[in-house]
């Protein structure tokens, strides 16, 4: 069974910056595209950014300008850099891969923006 395995989180202090990354335990074939969805407490999960096979690039309206999602197929991983972080991007972020009929989740890593 293939996993997603998910490192970068942590404790950040406003306007600081963080990389996640999130790779496949195994090989996956077919893959149609990959995001990273995020999680507040209290909040339903919702998609950050994502990106197509053929390179298409998605951004939630709040993390414009300030995320940039990227992969690499040789590894089949997806990345997800964060600038100027504020408090209210607090939360646990998922990668997601969509492959064909089958969509694989990561197991989350925690983000913590505060002083």
């Amino acid at each position: 069974q293939v996993q997603l395995v998910e490192s970068g989180g942590g404790l950040v202090q406003p306007g600081g910056s963080l990389r996640l990354s999130c790779a496949a335990s195994g090989s996956i074939r077919s893959i149609y595209g990959m995001a990273w969805y995020r999680q507040a407490p209290g909040k339903q999960r919702e998609v950050v950014a994502s990106i197509t096979r053929a390179d298409s690039t998605y951004y939630e309206d709040s993390v414009k300008g300030r995320f940039t999602i990227s992969r690499d197929n040789a590894k089949i991983a997806v990345y997800l850099q964060m600038n100027s972080l504020k408090p209210e991007d607090t939360a646990v972020y998922y990668c997601w891969v969509h492959a064909g009929a089958v969509t694989y989740w990561g197991q989350g890593t925690q983000v913590t923006v505060s002083s």
